[in-house]
């Protein structure tokens, strides 16, 4: 099965993430990718507990990934690759040839606009997605797998409604 989905969610593993995506995909294993995590074992057993007992969970440095990468490719069961923020997707794009890119959760901060009810972006993240398009990769936006994907072009240029 492999990869089924590489996703952009600074919540990393949590219930949209294990039920919303998890389940549908039929998911055996999430490898997520994070330097602070891959170092702290506190934080792997807390985002281990968010999971159900027959999902493993693997954390690798991004550096790592590259490497790692053709393991989990070649796995029998489904998997999805997290990872907390746009510069790391934007290394394994660069590094690991991930051709394919899901927009979840990237919440609000100072620096960053709203584009969907999910998704704010600074302007040095949304470059950073143009040059993951760049590299080969499609980049879209979706929270759950019942939601129709937005294309790049689309995110970028939306303006998401004030309440």
């Amino acid at each position: 099965m492999s990869i089924a989905l590489f996703r952009i969610d600074d919540r990393l593993i949590h219930g949209q993430v294990v039920v919303g995506w998890g389940q549908p995909l039929d998911i055996g294993f999430i490898v997520l990718v994070d330097d602070v995590v891959a170092t702290s074992e506190w934080e792997q057993e807390l985002y281990r507990m968010g999971t159900p007992p027959d999902m493993h969970v693997y954390f690798h440095a991004v550096s790592e990934v590259g490497e790692v990468l053709p393991k989990y490719e070649a796995d029998r069961r489904a998997g999805i690759l997290l990872t907390g923020d746009i510069d790391s997707m934007l290394r394994l794009v660069r590094e690991a040839g991930v051709r394919k890119v899901n927009l979840g959760g990237i919440h609000h901060r100072s620096d960053r606009k709203q584009k969907l009810r999910y998704v704010f972006l600074s302007p040095s993240e949304e470059e950073r997605l143009r040059e993951m398009s760049r590299f080969g990769a499609t980049v879209t936006a979706q929270d759950v797998p019942a939601a129709h994907p937005v294309e790049l072009d689309d995110v970028l240029q939306a303006r998401a409604a004030t309440p």
